[in-house]
C-alpha cells in the first residue's frame, strides 16, 4: 500500500485533496494511499471523516517538546531519502523495518506572517521557524525521482489528475514539484535570515539572499523581443506591488518603472497637494497648489507636450473637475489614493488607460536599493536624504529671498529624481525645465533653459552636482535666473561663487549631492 505524508500549516483545499486521494486509493487495486500526518493537520483531517495514522504510530517515537520534535526521525527520512533502485537502500530500509513514503504534501510555519503580526514578540517569531516542514521537504525533494513532493495547494488538483490517470505522477511533474520545493524552502531561510540579519543591526553581510513573489507575468520588457515579469517584495508598502488596479490594460514593464519613478517623486512632497507627470523614468511636469487640481495644473503646463503619453501620480482623491482634465490628454496610468464615482465614470470611458489606487501615505518598507549589472548586484542605501531652510549655507553677498528658498527647496526636492547630469529650472511652485542625463552639466543647463523659454526670467535653478567651471551659471545668467542650488564642493567653487556676486544672483550650497545614474 502506498503512503502519502499531509502535514500543513495552510488548510487551503487540504481536505478536497486528501479525501479525492483517499477515494482514489480505496478505488484502485493496484494503487492504495494511506495518510499519514501530524498534530493540527490529523485533527483537521479527522474532523473532515478522514482517518490517518498519526506520525508517531510511524516512528514509534512521541511529539515532544510542543511538537518541535515530531518528524525529525529516521523512519521518516529513511523513507524519504531510500534509493529505490539501489539495493543496499532497500534492504536497509527492510530491516530497519521501515516502508516507503510515495508522496509527501508539506506547506511551512507561517513565518512571514508572523514577523509581520503587530505586536509579535521576538520569542513568537522564533517559534515560527518551521525545522520538520523543511527538512521533509528537502529530503522528498532530493528523492524526487521516487516521490512527487507538494508544498503549493495550487498542485493538488494537477497531481491527483496524474495519479487518477497513470496511477503516478510523471517524472517531469515530479521534477517540476521539486524545483519548486528548493525555491519554497529558499525563499523561507531568506525570510529567516533577513529577520536576524537585521535584528543583529548587520548592514552588508558577506552573503545576501532577497525573495520576491511573483506578481504578474508581463507582455515583454523594456522591447518585444525581452521577456518579464514583475515581483514584489516580502511586505510591499509604498509600491505598485501594493496598488490596487482599477481599470485598462495590464501594466507593462515600462509601465512599472515609469510609476515607481513617479510615485518616488511624490514622496518627497508629502504634506502638500502635488502632482507628478513622468516621461521615460524622467519628470516631465511637478507641481504644487492649494488643492490637488491646482497642482495639476502647474504640473500640466509645466511641460503639456512631454506628458502626452506619460504618468501621472497624484497624493490626494480625484474628484470630477480633475478627471475632466486628465480625460482630454492621452497617458499611460494614474496613480492616486482614490478616484470619486464622476472621476472613475469620465476616465474609465477610455479604455486602455490604467487607473491605479495606492495609499500614498504608506512608508517603504526597503531601505534599501537593488541595481542589477553584469553577474552582480549593487546594493545601497535608498537616497532618502532631505533639507531644510536651516541646513542651507548662502556663499554670496546677496542672500535669496524668502519666495526663493521656497522656490530653491522645491527645486531641490526635484532635482534628486532626474537623471544625471541634472538640472531643473523653478518658477511659482512648478517646473519649467527639465534638463536630465546629458554627459555635461552646462548640456544639462541648456536644455532645461531652452524649455523654460521667457519664463526663466525670475526662476531658480537647482543642480544635483557641483559645478566644475562657471560655464553653467553664466548660462543660468544669460537666462534670468535669480537664485541657484547646488552642492558645493569643487575646487573652483569660487568662480562660480564670483559669477553670482557679479550679477547679483543669490546662491546656496546644500553639502549633499543628488546623482541619479
Amino acid at each position: 500500500m502506498k503512503r502519502a505524508l499531509v502535514s500543513v500549516s495552510d488548510k487551503t483545499g487540504l481536505v478536497e485533496f486528501a479525501k479525492e486521494l483517499v477515494e482514489f486509493v480505496q478505488g484502485l487495486v493496484d494503487c492504495g494511499y494511506e495518510i499519514i500526518s501530524t498534530g493540527g493537520t490529523k485533527k483537521a483531517l479527522e474532523a473532515a471523516g478522514i482517518h490517518p495514522i498519526g506520525i508517531s504510530d510511524v516512528t514509534g517515537f512521541p511529539e515532544i517538546m510542543d511538537g518541535r520534535v515530531k518528524t525529525l526521525h529516521p523512519k521518516v527520512h529513511g523513507a524519504l531519502l531510500c534509493v529505490r533502485s539501489n539495493p543496499d537502500h532497500v534492504r536497509q530500509l527492510q530491516e530497519l523495518g521501515i516502508e516507503y513514503i510515495d508522496l509527501v504534501c508539506v506547506n511551512l510555519y507561517p513565518f512571514k506572517e508572523t514577523v509581520l503580526k503587530p505586536g509579535v514578540t521576538h520569542e513568537e517569531i522564533i517559534e515560527n521557524i518551521d525545522i520538520g516542514g523543511p527538512s521533509m521537504l528537502r529530503s522528498a525533494s532530493k528523492n524526487y525521482q521516487s516521490i512527487p513532493v507538494l508544498c503549493d495547494p495550487k498542485d493538488y488538483d494537477k497531481v491527483l489528475e496524474e495519479i487518477r490517470e497513470n496511477q503516478e505522477t510523471t517524472l517531469e511533474t515530479r521534477e517540476r514539484l521539486a524545483a519548486k520545493v528548493f525555491r519554497h524552502t529558499a525563499r523561507y531561510d531568506a525570510m529567516i535570515a533577513d529577520y536576524l540579519t537585521k535584528k543583529t543591526h548587520e548592514e552588508f553581510p558577506e552573503s545576501m539572499t532577497i525573495t520576491f513573489d511573483k506578481v504578474q507575468d508581463l507582455r515583454y520588457g523594456e522591447n518585444p523581443h525581452q521577456k518579464a515579469a514583475f515581483y514584489k517584495g516580502m511586505n510591499p508598502q509604498y509600491s505598485l506591488a501594493n496598488a490596487t488596479q482599477l481599470h485598462g490594460k495590464e501594466l507593462s514593464y515600462n509601465n512599472i518603472q515609469d510609476g515607481n519613478a513617479a510615485i518616488e517623486i511624490l514622496k518627497d512632497f508629502e504634506g502638500q497637494y502635488a502632482a507628478v507627470g513622468v516621461k521615460h523614468m524622467n519628470p516631465c511636469g511637478v507641481g504644487i497648489g492649494e488643492n490637488i487640481e491646482a497642482a495639476w495644473d502647474k504640473a500640466y503646463e509645466a511641460d503639456s507636450i512631454s506628458i502626452f503619453g506619460g504618468i501621472v501620480a497624484l497624493n490626494a482623491k480625484v474628484e470630477k473637475g480633475l478627471a475632466e482634465k486628465l480625460s482630454k490628454i492621452f497617458l499611460e496610468i494614474i496613480i492616486a489614493p482614490d478616484f470619486s464615482e464622476e472621476a472613475l465614470e469620465i476616465l474609465t470611458r477610455k479604455k486602455n488607460i490604467r487607473l491605479m489606487k495606492l495609499d500614498t501615505s504608506l512608508s517603504v518598507s526597503s531601505a534599501l536599493k537593488y541595481t542589477n549589472v553584469n553577474d552582480g548586484l549593487l546594493v545601497q542605501e535608498m537616497d532618502q536624504h532631505t533639507i531644510n531652510e536651516e541646513d542651507l549655507k548662502c556663499v554670496t553677498n546677496r542672500k535669496p529671498t524668502e519666495e526663493e528658498i521656497k522656490q530653491l527647496l522645491f527645486g531641490w526636492k526635484v532635482v534628486k529624481h532626474v537623471k544625471s547630469n541634472a538640472i531643473v529650472l523653478v518658477k511659482d511652485d512648478m517646473t519649467i525645465g527639465v534638463g536630465a542625463g546629458q554627459m555635461n552639466r552646462v548640456g544639462a543647463a541648456k536644455i532645461a533653459i531652452e524649455q523654460a523659454g521667457e519664463k526663466a526670467k525670475g526662476s531658480v535653478l537647482a543642480s544635483d552636482a557641483f559645478f566644475p567651471m562657471p560655464d553653467t551659471v553664466q548660462e543660468a545668467i544669460k537666462a534670468g535666473v535669480t537664485a541657484i542650488i547646488q552642492p558645493g564642493g569643487s575646487i573652483k567653487d569660487q568662480l562660480s561663487i564670483d559669477e553670482c556676486n557679479e550679477h547679483g544672483i543669490a546662491m546656496v550650497f546644500t553639502g549633499v549631492r543628488h546623482f541619479k545614474h
